[in-house]
């Protein structure tokens, strides 16, 4: 950014690209005011007025009354909260007070689990960098001095030394450079580091001249100018507005939506919206049908709106931040996986198609030697060069391509050389030569050369000139193999006192290959078969080289088949799109927008995405998935704009996180299809006995008391333990085949109560005539908790758990329920609910009612296609 003083308090920014990419140096040095000796004190402290610190902009907290407001949005929290506002103006004070509790108890629990979240957050956020080392001078006249400086205090124009190790601390032109690599994988994806060097007058496109924040220097050092800080650098643009997923995920100022929904959105949305339309018809049909048959008339909009409030699922709220919250906190206890989004934990358990990126998840970011590929003597001569390299020329470390080199060959055999000169790696002749003499070898010095093929092979002399040209072909049919080739070659000169410089690097003796390829992840095997096991198909996205990207995915066992390179999906049209992501398992040479689309494209195809990504070029992706998982170790936007942090970057923690999402998800289908069944039930018998009945068939008090006791009973639904083949398969909740596979069972429940109106008939005659009503309501009211009892125990998820062993928590539950449903009519609490006991005979004929509806139930479950399970397999698309 250019800076100019046209007034106090003046900014003016001009993009990177204008002063550092497109001018010379003495240009790029006029435009920011500054030179080779750096700013003043005085000078960069009037810039950071100016321009404020070097840093991101920052995401701005949420609040936890705002996350509370957020939870109201959900669609049964509406609807319950709307059905307490009906419940309140017709009176039914009762049934206000409970709804407004579970509403109030639901939106606080997923306030306070998401807002622990974000704070767990905040606590492995990571400076970019602490320090930077900076030349600047008291005055006008004082000599340079270098200083550590926070980073934040940097401004356009100071002068920056950078050595092995240090992150770049702001967007810098070179000005000089020696041997100087930098790791930008986190702004570009790719795995090797990029050489850098000054250039005077650089091409339009060419970079290495540039250094961005957000990556750090592998090898060499270096000194540039600072061109841009804070939100005006290149990892600032990337990083897009800076709004995270949950504030894409929420409404803008006109309502809508921002993002698109996740599996988890899409499913409740779609079962919500159905029950909401049955809600909205309920009532006025049982009006219509109580005045035209009964003439009946307002007198009974308590019991409608009670008929309404009964096919809620009041508890759906409380029990899904209940089982998602578990399933967080011991994924945080356990495997220190933060869910930051409490939906995304069920997101996980419906990823079907995981996206990785190679560098860093598949592969460790550092190279091996690959010794079946290598020539042992090739392997000696090049640690040689790399170990007397580093001991002649000084330097901090070894690059990452000399650890490996040391870390294979044998160093007493290395060490018995005595050093003479070294000549550093550089960028630009890309060679690396170490001088050294033999032992025993008087009056002569070794000159060992290792660097790029090309430039190595060019040096050499061959007697035949066609093995130059074989060397090259062999080095080019490597690369295809996803192999890296290092070319060693040495020289023997006779001994003398000066320096040896460049030109001495001619007429060298080829000695070979040595191979590399990029270390494979401790646990990425293993992950990557037990992902496959969980249904779960991983797919590559990287800006790595396409036989790079291959060889990681062969060696992991997973077949690449045909490599698509980014630019391949520049011309194609979302569908086209999304049939080449449905077939392809690598995209390699991919940006940051080809992954976005890529992901988009397999969320278009009907699947479930999950992205894992730690850098800033993995921001659009991170944020098109269904969910985002980012390693604590990321760059922080990445962190604050992912759903889920591992504390390690391990696939096996992914493992572990769709397993605890489809728990949750198991137990949440369990409650939905346990409730909704009996509900359903209930409505039809209720809608029936109205209409034959003379009086209500139960009072509204009756009926919320019953729902009180169902619903308290199904909390035990979230400490429940699915069956494991319900564990084994991605699983999202299907609106249509969810709400079809209930029909069946909430049939089959009204005739249990229809069946059960016959049998008080005949206990108590003249009950259908307005006779004894209390005895109906209290027969009703005990069959109704008997069934819901049975229902527990009976519908929960996997297809065999009624032979199963039921948890403690859920039998525990089923068996009071059962107990209250017959003792409370006998209580004194009975007489003021309207009920009474009930002749004994009543109790043997209830009991055959129970076991042919529990025969029933078993045998509708067992025929039930697999697919009309609530959790269903994946499928080419949404509903």
């Amino acid at each position: 950014m250019a800076l100019s003083d046209s007034g106090p308090g003046t900014r003016r920014a001009t993009p990177v690209g204008v002063v550092a990419g497109d001018q010379t140096v003495l240009q790029t040095l006029r435009a920011l005011d500054t030179g080779p000796r750096g700013l003043t004190e005085a000078e960069a402290g009037h810039r950071l007025a100016r321009c404020g610190p070097n840093t991101l902009p920052a995401a701005r907290p949420i609040s936890l009354p705002v996350r509370f407001w957020h939870s109201l949005r959900d669609p049964f929290t509406a609807v319950l909260f709307c059905l307490g506002l009906v419940s309140a103006l017709v009176s039914a004070w009762g049934t206000a007070c409970v709804i407004l509790a579970l509403v109030i108890v639901s939106c606080a629990l997923r306030a306070h689990g998401e807002h622990r979240a974000d704070r767990a957050g905040a606590g492995l956020r990571e400076l970019v960098a602490g320090t930077a080392s900076v030349r600047r001078r008291d005055g006008a006249e004082a000599e340079p001095q270098a200083r550590e400086i926070p980073v934040d205090d940097l401004v356009p124009g100071d002068v920056v030394r950078l050595a092995p190790g240090d992150l770049v601390p702001a967007d810098l032109r070179l000005i000089k450079a020696h041997g100087l690599t930098v790791q930008q994988a986190a702004l570009t994806g790719e795995s090797a580091p990029a050489a850098k060097h000054p250039v005077d007058a650089p091409a339009a496109g060419d970079g290495a001249h540039l250094c961005f924040q957000g990556s750090s220097v592998a090898s060499g050092s270096g000194t540039g100018i600072v061109v841009a800080t804070g939100a005006d650098t290149r990892f600032a643009a990337v990083r897009g507005t800076g709004r995270g997923r949950t504030a894409e995920r929420s409404r803008d100022g006109t309502g809508r939506s921002t993002a698109p929904l996740s599996a988890f959105d899409r499913s409740v949305h779609g079962i919500a919206w159905t029950l909401i339309r049955f809600m909205l018809i309920t009532p006025p049909l049982v009006l219509m049908a109580n005045a035209a048959l009964r003439g009946r008339g307002l007198e009974t909009l308590p019991f409608a709106v009670a008929v309404a409030v009964g096919l809620t699922p009041e508890m759906l709220p409380v029990i899904v931040t209940t089982c998602l919250a578990r399933g967080a906190a011991l994924l945080a206890r356990t495997h220190g996986v933060i869910v930051r989004r409490l939906p995304a934990l069920h997101d996980l358990g419906a990823v079907d198609v995981l996206c990785v990126d190679k560098t860093g998840t598949l592969t460790q970011d550092r190279p091996v030697v690959d010794t079946e590929r290598t020539d042992p003597d090739a392997l000696h001569w090049a640690a040689v060069s790399a170990w007397w390299t580093l001991q002649a020329a000084e330097l901090p470390h070894p690059d990452p391509l000399d650890e490996a080199l040391l870390a294979d060959a044998d160093l007493d055999r290395v060490e018995t050389y005595d050093p003479v000169d070294a000549l550093p790696f550089d960028p630009v002749r890309r060679l690396a030569t170490a001088v050294v003499r033999e032992p025993g070898a008087l009056g002569t010095h070794l000159l060992v050369v290792k660097g790029a093929v090309e430039e190595v092979v060019g040096r050499c002399a061959f007697d035949d000139p066609a093995e130059r040209d074989k060397l090259l072909a062999r080095a080019a049919s490597s690369a295809g193999d996803g192999v890296r080739l290092l070319a060693v070659a040495t020289a023997r000169r006779q001994a003398r006192t000066r320096a040896y410089t460049p030109a001495d690097e001619r007429g060298l003796g080829f000695r070979g290959f040595v191979a590399f390829h990029d270390a494979l992840a401790d646990t990425a095997h293993d992950a990557v078969r037990d992902l496959a096991g969980q249904g779960v198909t991983v797919k590559v996205l990287t800006g790595d080289h396409p036989a790079t990207a291959a060889r990681a995915c062969r060696d992991l066992g997973i077949d690449p088949g045909e490599v698509a390179v980014g630019a391949q999906t520049a011309d194609l049209d979302d569908r086209a799109l999304a049939e080449l992501a449905a077939r392809t398992t690598v995209f390699a040479r991919c940006t940051p927008a080809d992954k976005a689309r890529v992901v988009a494209a397999l969320r278009r195809g009907g699947h479930t995405v999950g992205f894992l990504g730690d850098g800033v070029n993995d921001l659009p992706a991170l944020r098109a998935a269904d969910v985002g998982v980012c390693p604590r170790d990321g760059v922080d936007v990445a962190r604050e704009d992912a759903d889920v942090v591992l504390a390690e970057k391990d696939l096996t923690a992914i493992g572990h996180a769709v397993d605890a999402g489809r728990h949750s998800s198991a137990n949440i289908a369990s409650y939905l299809r346990i409730t909704l069944s009996s509900n359903l039930g209930n409505v039809i018998a209720m809608l029936a006995a109205g209409l034959l009945l003379p009086f209500l068939p139960m009072l509204p008090a009756q009926v919320l008391v019953q729902n009180l006791c169902f619903d308290g009973a199904q909390l035990a639904l979230a400490y429940d333990r699915p069956d494991p083949a319900a564990l084994r398969r991605p699983t999202v909740l299907r609106p249509r085949a969810f709400l079809r596979s209930l029909t069946g069972f909430g049939v089959l429940g009204a005739l249990a109560d229809l069946t059960t109106f016959g049998v008080l008939a005949w206990c108590l005659p003249g009950t259908l005539d307005l006779g004894d009503q209390d005895g109906f309501h209290a027969g009703w009211f005990t069959e109704n908790l008997l069934t819901q009892a049975l229902v527990m125990l009976l519908l929960r998820t996997g297809r065999r758990t009624a032979e199963g062993r039921i948890p403690v928590p859920v039998r525990r539950s089923a068996i009071t329920l059962a107990a209250v449903g017959i003792l409370l009519p006998l209580s004194p609490l009975g007489p003021l609910l309207g009920m009474t006991g009930l002749p004994l005979v009543y109790y043997p004929l209830l009991a055959a009612v129970l076991a042919l509806y529990a025969a029933a139930l078993i045998a509708l479950r067992r025929r039930m296609p697999q697919t009309q399970d609530h959790l269903e397999p994946q499928s080419a698309a949404q509903p």
